[in-house]
């Protein structure tokens, strides 16, 4: 049984596999704070129907959630030096493609993609927000933009948070592919460390735990958050 599965190498690798939640982490708490603003501006776009604008955020939405993550990573780490290298020969220019390390792709993608999927989450949260609301508020001489920001803001958000709760600890699991395009986070730390001795199995175990106790260390804070965020609003 021990030529199948050692259980020793789960220990072995497991501190070398640990190095790559740093990065790991990195890219989740990046990627959703960026796609909470590109969430949050998009929504805004599509609640305005805003010429032109409106129907941009329509199609970024609809091809970044209408094809896969790992997809959009390999067009952009290969698409993106072909087309600063059109840029170099047409207009003469010097970029350096090669000084673009792979982590700033894999930043960028994941923003992208997350902003996406919380452009619906955010503006079914604001218009969520009764009427009502408004109207209150411009009662006693409140701006549209006082309004937005004192009033509608912060219960959409709490509307919202179950989903941005969700949209992180997916996110956090999601950074696993970030390996394909040669990130050493939890995954490709996880196949480097069973490269040496081939203990790709014992591997993948210590990174599924690494991957497990991350969130729920995620799930906790997440769940704390909210009923602070409730308790503050009264509401709990």
């Amino acid at each position: 049984m021990g030529k199948i599965f050692d259980a020793r190498y789960i220990w072995v690798y497991f501190f070398d596999i640990l190095k790559g939640s740093n990065t790991a982490v990195l890219i989740t708490l990046t990627a959703f704070f960026a796609g909470v603003v590109i969430g949050l501006l998009a929504a805004l776009v599509k609640i305005k129907k805003i010429p032109v604008l409106s129907q941009c955020v329509t199609f970024y939405t609809s091809f970044i959630r209408g094809t896969p993550l790992l997809v959009q990573l390999f067009l952009a780490y290969y698409g993106l030096p072909i087309f600063l290298n059109f840029l170099n020969e047409t207009y003469g220019w010097d970029l350096n493609v090669r000084s673009i390390p792979a982590l700033a792709y894999a930043l960028v993608v994941f923003s992208i993609n997350t902003g996406a999927y919380l452009t619906e989450t955010i503006r079914g949260a604001i218009e969520a927000v009764e009427i009502g609301q408004y109207e209150a508020a411009y009662s006693i001489g409140m701006t549209n933009q006082q309004t937005f920001r004192r009033i509608v803001l912060p219960q959409a958000f709490l509307v919202a948070l179950p989903n941005l709760g969700n949209t992180i600890i997916a996110l956090l699991k999601d950074t696993s592919l970030a390996y394909v395009i040669t990130v050493m986070e939890i995954m490709g730390s996880a196949r480097r460390a069973a490269g040496q001795s081939y203990r790709y199995f014992e591997a993948f175990v210590a990174a599924a735990i690494i991957y497990w106790a991350i969130c729920i260390v995620m799930e906790i804070a997440v769940s704390r958050f909210e009923k602070r965020m409730l308790r503050k609003r009264g509401l709990l």
